[in-house]
């Protein structure tokens, strides 16, 4: 019997009806349940064909126990070891790679040192930086000031000018920033994308209180959706994640990347709504048993990008012209 496992926090209605949903499709060799992390041995597997990952972002030791599973068979839903290393900035420096929009973004230094550090760790920081061309970069105010990783929307700022993005600065203690330009955008979309190939474009409003985000309906063209879709599938596969969510604010008819390092998205019945919680559920569910038939015991059953895919051919390549001269 190949089990799958959810582990997760405080959320209540998607973990029961992902096990639920599982179970219910009576698929021959293939169970759900609600993990239990039992005591850890080092380079033990934890009896889990499929673990999927809804809260190690909050727990180190879930985010630890997550890499020995993967490490010994299990196919982690999203990959720990890539989500451990992702950020933010790194993501956007990816999407203009791969040609999809994004704001432009500068990356600052923390206002604080550091824990362990001093003036003297810092040797090779041009400090004060040339704000004037910072601000002239990004286009000029107002700006968005938020932290290079993490979510929820914490310590997140809009700037209206230089002494407001001083004073928000000095708040930000040793949080690594980035400042962004900010998009005056005329609509506004989250989608879902599961499996690197699944979307669900969800219209939405960020301006909204949080219960009513979901409450929107852009007039859009299905040729700008179908971009949306394109984009999501394309971030998603060059970033590796299983499920994740994906933002863009549309300015000018162009949709722009603003937020796609979500890879333990809010889907709460409660505030996604039925249609959404029910499309997130079924496709959980149908990706999650794909993932526990294709998973083999004892092998690597992690997704990875097609940037770290190309980063390991592009190493083997040069190893094996290295070992060819040798000869």
């Amino acid at each position: 019997m190949k089990k799958i496992g959810i582990l997760f926090g405080q959320e209540r209605s998607f973990p029961q009806a992902f096990v639920d949903r599982i179970n219910a499709k009576k698929v021959a060799g293939v169970q759900a349940e609600l993990l239990k992390a039992e005591e850890l041995m080092q380079n033990k597997g934890t009896g889990y064909a499929v673990i999927f990952d809804r809260i190690s972002q909050d727990v180190p030791y879930y985010r630890a126990y997550l890499k020995n599973a993967a490490a010994t068979g299990t196919a982690v839903i999203n990959n720990p070891f890539w989500w451990s290393a992702d950020d933010k900035f790194f993501n956007n420096v990816l999407a203009e790679q791969v040609g999809v929009p994004v704001p432009k973004t500068v990356l600052l230094p923390s206002k604080d040192h550091p824990t362990d550090t001093n003036g003297d760790s810092f040797s090779n920081l041009k400090y004060p930086m040339d704000w004037d061309a910072i601000f002239e970069y990004l286009g000029g105010f107002p700006l968005f000031f938020k932290p290079h990783s993490g979510g929820g929307w914490k310590n997140v700022y809009k700037v209206h000018d230089a002494d407001e993005f001083f004073r928000a600065y000095g708040e930000t203690g040793q949080l690594v920033m980035m400042l962004q330009e900010a998009i005056d955008f005329t609509a506004y979309f989250r989608c879902y994308c599961i499996g690197r190939k699944n979307v669900r474009i969800m219209h939405y409003e960020p301006r909204n209180p949080h219960h009513l985000r979901y409450a929107a309906e852009h007039k859009v063209s299905a040729a700008l959706l179908k971009k949306i879709e394109d984009y999501v599938i394309l971030l998603n596969q060059a970033l590796g994640y299983d499920f994740n969510t994906v933002e863009f604010a549309i300015r000018d008819g162009i949709p722009y990347a603003i937020d796609f390092c979500n890879p333990a998205p809010d889907a709460d019945r409660h505030s996604v709504g039925d249609e959404n919680f029910e499309w997130v559920v079924e496709n959980a569910a149908n990706y999650a048993i794909e993932q526990a038939k294709a998973q083999q015991p004892g092998k690597n059953n992690l997704s990875w990008g097609t940037f770290i895919r190309q980063a390991v051919a592009d190493t083997a390549d040069k190893q094996a012209t290295a070992a060819a001269k040798k000869k």
